[in-house]
């Protein structure tokens, strides 16, 4: 079984977010690794928002089911960037049978966009 999410947001709304609301936008979307690797940058910021909603989509819960931090991006030097879960989405996922998430992210001057595609055991879902 497949699951996919996709999201595209525009960059200088995350700008402006991140302007008038910093500390409050920051601790409550992004963990504090995702804070390190953006730092400030709203590219960085906007590709992460995106793929935390992508994700979201392909769990089937939208923004309202996850908390935005149980789903975290991270990215090592030389690798693709990866999606880690914690807490309630990890939980969602495993209910689902996903045993892996791959993640593409890209962002133009303008735009940020998130491509998400979970796998699964084809027996695994239990609503």
């Amino acid at each position: 079984m497949i699951y996919t999410g996709i999201d595209l947001i525009e960059i200088p709304r995350v700008a402006g977010v991140l302007e008038r609301y910093p500390k409050r936008f920051l601790t409550k979307v992004f963990t504090e690794r995702e804070q390190s690797y953006a730092r400030g940058r709203a590219n960085q910021l906007a590709s992460r928002f995106a793929a935390k909603e992508a994700v979201m989509k392909l769990l089937g819960t939208g923004v309202r089911g996850v908390p935005w931090k149980s789903i975290e991006v991270t990215r090592y030097r030389g690798r693709a960037p990866e999606i880690v879960l914690h807490g309630p989405a990890k939980v969602r996922a495993a209910k689902m049978g996903i045993t892996r998430i791959a993640l593409s992210l890209s962002h133009s001057r303008e735009l940020a966009t998130a491509s998400a595609v979970g796998e699964a055991d084809d027996d695994a879902w239990k609503p």
